[in-house]
């Protein structure tokens, strides 16, 4: 039986002494799907939060009444983005993520892409940032399989957490090091 780990949106250490609850995949399925409708969310690594970020998970909210959001890992970040990533260790982009408005719970994976996790909670709806269509998202394939509908959310993608590294760092001095 796969296991997930979910981070609550409203972590309290009187009722939760662990950083994560972790509970089957079965049981996670159970809370979330309770009689309501949830959108799992999957728009990057999240490692420096910026405004596209909130305004994508916001839209994405809209599609249901909970919002579960899939983060890359540590190493899957690394595998994505290169060594210095992520800036932000998982443990902590979770716990930022948990404490937006819009986000319900966080869960961690670790695949190349979202199938086993879609599989895992089976979401009525998928959502997606604006760098993708219907017909480019890589879960596609398994999304009509499972009867999931896809949605486009977000700005248009003129944010990046690469961008916001890079103009962070200093201009070369054109007169040479000091």
């Amino acid at each position: 039986m796969s296991r997930i780990e979910i981070w609550p949106p409203f972590f309290d250490m009187r009722r939760c002494p662990a950083n994560f609850v972790k509970c089957p995949a079965q049981t996670v399925q159970s809370i979330l799907l309770g009689g309501r409708d949830f959108t799992p969310a999957f728009c990057g690594c999240f490692d420096l939060l910026h405004v596209g970020h909130l305004r994508y998970l916001a839209e994405a909210r809209s599609h249901g009444d909970c919002l579960v959001v899939a983060v890359n890992t540590d190493a899957s970040v690394r595998g994505l983005k290169g060594e210095g990533r992520p800036v932000v260790p998982y443990e902590e982009r979770a716990e930022l993520l948990a404490g937006l408005w819009p986000v319900d719970f966080v869960v961690p994976f670790d695949e190349p892409d979202l199938e086993l996790t879609l599989r895992a909670l089976l979401p009525a709806v998928h959502t997606k940032g604006t760098d993708y269509t219907a017909d480019t998202v890589p879960e596609a394939p398994v999304d009509r399989e499972l009867g999931i509908e896809i949605a486009i959310c977000g700005d248009v993608k003129t944010r990046s957490t690469t961008a916001l590294l890079a103009a962070s760092q200093p201009a070369p001095n054109p007169e040479g090091p000091d």
